[in-house]
């Protein structure tokens, strides 16, 4: 015991030294902060410190084992210290009234923060749920208003979709339905950041497949069913899709083909072609009228653009058939090329594919041993060479992680280059534009793509720049009075999270959300074992709520029936202050299942900490 009194007291010596340490970065801060910019500055500091040793040696004498310090670290360490004091007989060194109620005092002060950003939870609850409205919520009021009465806190609308008219229809009917419901319903809107991907690809040939559908002994369903047309407006009259054959499971394929010679057929006709294969096929027409002929066949076909179709002696070709969309196939070890140019990618069977950047500047920043992660991680590698082609810049990447038989690349897929410093403002111009409507009509902004306190003080900048359009000073402090949420979903922001939440702080409706999905991509799957922890674990030193976000109940909001895992794993996101629902067509039964969840666990779980509360299982648990 008498080796744990210098590393304890060496410990809290340099926790008390580190306020003053920050203390610039503390006075900027807001006031409603300045309790919990403290004691982040404080954890950071205990956390930058190997204390094992340490709690080890407190676990083993029964006190405190320092492994939930983040509410109120200096008065952990205090507390500890004052046992050690109690083991020796002495009178404690720290005064004990502080420590006794500094837990419940930073609870407070969360549990205020979080209202203020997030409005009130309900009775019984720890969490509140939002939920993502689909485009459909435009024109549903009743589907937004079943979202309420499920449990819906906080409506979610994504700025990367729609427009501002479906936004606006969207805000209109959360409103609504919170007048329904009689509670207050807030929104929040995603500001999308800058997004890098892949540059466009060459279209393929131009060849479509018409098929039927078949029982798996290979008898025939439902026949395939082509639709020929004699302009594209009449295929739009007439709902060709939809109605020429409501019994197909598979979709009619619609052509478009001479007008004098469709007007020729009749219910009967037999329609003959050689398909793209060289394979002969023989089609009869089931209805025609009004410039639409209805054709079935036995048996699949592909059509090529100016295929040529005979009925009678007289021929047709067809036409609007699209080309195909090509995709690059990559196996591990093989080369990709990123390039700054903007040139369609061009596939060459033995040949490195090189494809463009949406946002080009970012391939000068490459540097060799860069890894650059494709389509949400599906494909990763790293960069073997930057070199000049010409007037473009490119990079040569080599395949470190694709499927066992090779993955797809498509045009347009996300690019993540968590080594690289992107040179990118984190905020684009469509983005300050949904800002605008935001600050204007909604009560929070989650915006995206921040890397470093710079990113964050250029958000407030903007936001402020938005309050001096403003025609109003009423509207101005409107303005300024919207909330913020950081989304934490890139390697840079993890890092330096402690200055982001610092600068993020100078902002009175504060908080964070974990972007699980993105994190995952950009840290590795196996860290996220331990890094939505931490995050949470640093939130909590700093007093500002946390929404926890990705994939929770996914599979339940989607088919109706949640995997046992994503369970355990919605008990775990409801830890945070807010847990965040994407879209699916059963998101109501998930945002039921959750509401009933958050109820359970609000009575037995706070943060980190587990709740004593009576088992009633277990009320005769030896008997």
């Amino acid at each position: 015991m008498p080796s744990l009194r210098p590393l304890l007291d060496s410990l809290i010596t340099r926790v008390e030294a580190s306020s003053a340490a920050h203390a610039t970065q503390i006075a900027r801060v807001d006031p409603i902060h300045r309790p919990g910019a403290v004691n982040l500055v404080r954890y950071m500091e205990l956390r930058s410190q190997d204390a094992v040793e340490l709690q080890e040696g407190l676990t083993a004498l029964g006190a405190t084992s320092l492994s939930h310090p983040e509410p109120a670290v200096l008065e952990r360490l205090h507390a500890a210290r004052n046992v050690l004091d109690a083991f020796d007989g002495h009178a404690p060194t720290y005064p004990v009234q502080p420590i006794a109620t500094a837990y419940a005092d930073a609870d407070d002060i969360l549990d205020a923060n979080t209202e203020v950003l997030l409005g009130p939870t309900q009775e019984d609850t720890h969490a509140r749920i939002m939920v993502t409205l689909p485009a459909e919520a435009a024109e549903d009021y009743e589907l937004v208003l079943g979202f309420a009465r499920a449990g819906m806190e906080l409506a979610r609308i994504n700025c990367a979709h729609d427009d501002q008219a479906a936004w606006t229809k969207m805000v209109e009917h959360v409103h609504r339905a919170a007048e329904e419901v009689g509670r207050e319903i807030l929104i929040s809107c995603d500001i999308a950041g800058p997004k890098v991907r892949t540059g466009s690809i060459e279209p393929g040939p131009q060849v479509i497949r018409v098929r039927g559908e078949r029982t798996a002994a290979g008898e025939l369903l439902s026949p395939a069913t082509l639709v020929l047309h004699d302009a594209p407006s009449s295929t739009r009259a007439h709902g060709v899709a939809g109605e020429a054959s409501p019994s197909a499971a598979r979709p009619a394929v619609a052509l478009e083909v001479d007008d004098e010679w469709l007007a020729r057929l009749h219910p009967g006709s037999e329609v003959r072609f050689t398909e793209a294969r060289g394979r002969s096929r023989v089609f009869t027409v089931e209805s025609a009228e009004a410039g639409v002929a209805v054709l079935h066949g036995d048996r699949n076909c592909y059509l090529a653009e100016g295929t040529v179709l005979s009925h009678g002696g007289d021929t047709t070709q067809v036409h609007g058939v699209p080309a195909l969309e090509q995709k690059i196939r990559l196996h591990r070890a093989e080369e990709l090329v990123l390039s700054t140019s903007q040139e369609p990618a061009r596939i060459v069977e033995g040949e490195v594919t090189t494809i463009g950047c949406t946002l080009p500047e970012v391939v000068g920043a490459l540097k060799v041993g860069h890894r650059v992660i494709f389509d949400d991680g599906a494909i990763s590698g790293r960069v073997r060479e930057v070199r000049d082609n010409g007037a473009e810049r490119e990079a040569v990447i080599t395949v470190e992680h694709a499927g066992p038989t090779g993955t797809n690349l498509a045009a347009y897929k996300g690019i993540n280059l968590p080594d690289t410093d992107v040179p990118l403002p984190s905020l684009t111009e469509e983005d300050i534009e949904a800002l605008r409507f935001v600050a204007t009509h909604c009560d929070i902004a989650a915006v995206s793509f921040i890397r470093t306190p710079a990113d964050v003080a250029f958000l407030y900048d903007t936001l402020e720049a938005i309050a001096a359009e403003q025609d109003s000073e009423e509207m101005a402090q409107r303005v300024r009075d919207l909330g913020i949420v950081l989304k934490i979903e890139t390697v840079p922001a993890y890092e330096q999270l402690g200055s982001v939440l610092l600068e993020g702080m100078r902002h009175a409706k504060f908080g964070i959300m974990i972007a699980r999905g993105d994190l995952a991509v950009e840290l590795g799957f196996e860290e996220m074992v331990q890094v939505p922890g931490r995050i949470m674990k640093v939130a909590e030193a700093a007093h500002i709520p946390v929404i926890m976000a990705t994939q929770v109940l996914e599979t339940l909001a989607k088919t109706g029936l949640p995997s046992r895992a994503e369970i355990t794993d919605a008990g775990y996101a409801l830890r945070a202050e807010c847990v965040m629902l994407n879209k699916g067509p059963h998101i109501t039964e998930a945002i039921q299942i959750l509401d009933r969840m958050s109820r359970k666990l609000g009575q037995s779980r706070l943060k980190n900490r587990q709740r004593l509360r009576q088992v009633s299982s277990w009320t005769n648990p030896l008997a």
